[in-house]
């Protein structure tokens, strides 16, 4: 067979291969559309992270107006913030071990020491955010010179700001506590010296401002000054900067290394938060970070 043959016959079964292939493929495979797959890469990436709700409970003023302040710097970060807002606030720490709540927001550390051991509460605190000065009130007296023999004197019976309120009275030489006192507790029983001869009226935190009228004047947590619309600058005198009583962010023992927690934490210490808290509440509530 001469050349010419040879490439007829070898032309015919290249055309012939090609037909073949084209038949079981069903016609020729379309070039990928590479525009398209950069545009879908494009938007998984853009979708955003799932968002995972943290639900926690607050006194009503100043803690749920400061964590409503960073709802949504944390909504961006894919945590929705949900306050919960217990009017009962000794209901707070129950709530938490019983896992209605993720963490909480209204107490100071040594609150939280006085009755987890009691109550058998395995919490952690994680940050500090604010300090409430807590002062004396009273709608009678404008100075502590003011402050007769034998005046009644409310204070808060719950056993760490009651402690807290006569290291206040004692830091004013009104009284003089028992030596070697450590623990964040004490009650009247342990005044040492009352040269005024004051009488102790102990109750309920949240029942002192309505009782001003009845008493010379009362030990009052500023949170509970504020709701109840008294203005904090009329205090006749209050702690100073160095309190140690310092509002914490609480949850359940183990917890803490949650991310969605981290990243509460982080938002409650910023710049922002502390302008925020020095804006509104003024010397009624102090950044403790």
């Amino acid at each position: 067979m001469g050349k010419k043959g040879i490439f007829s016959l070898a032309s015919i079964l290249v055309i012939f291969g090609a037909i073949v292939s084209g038949c079981a493929s069903g016609g020729s495979a379309p070039a990928p559309d590479t525009k398209s797959a950069a545009q879908g890469n494009a938007a998984d990436t853009a979708k955003p992270a799932k968002e995972t709700t943290l639900k926690i409970g607050a006194g009503a003023v100043p803690h749920a107006e400061i964590l409503n302040f960073v709802k949504p710097k944390l909504k961006e970060q894919g945590v929705n913030l949900e306050v919960v807002v217990y009017d009962d606030e000794g209901q707070l720490n129950p709530a938490l071990k019983d896992k209605q709540i993720d963490a909480n927001y209204f107490q100071h550390v040594p609150y939280l020491d006085s009755v987890k051991g009691e109550k058998g509460y395995d919490f952690a605190v994680t940050t500090k955010v604010h300090v409430e000065p807590i002062g004396f009130y009273s709608s009678k007296l404008k100075s502590k010179d003011e402050i007769k023999e034998g005046a009644r004197i409310g204070i808060p019976n719950n056993p760490s700001n009651e402690y807290r309120a006569l290291v206040l009275l004692q830091q004013q030489g009104l009284i003089k506590l028992k030596d070697g006192l450590s623990t964040y507790e004490a009650t009247p029983k342990d005044i040492a010296d009352n040269p005024k001869k004051l009488k102790f009226v102990e109750a309920d935190s949240a029942t002192l401002p309505r009782s001003l009228p009845d008493l010379e004047g009362a030990i009052i947590n500023t949170n509970l000054v504020l709701e109840a619309k008294i203005d904090p600058k009329s205090a006749v005198f209050r702690e100073d900067s160095k309190s140690p009583y310092a509002n914490v962010i609480v949850v359940r023992k183990g917890d803490e290394t949650r991310d969605e927690v981290k990243k509460l934490d982080a938002a409650l210490t910023t710049p922002e938060v502390k302008k925020f808290i020095e804006d509104k509440y003024g010397v009624a509530v102090v950044p403790a970070f």
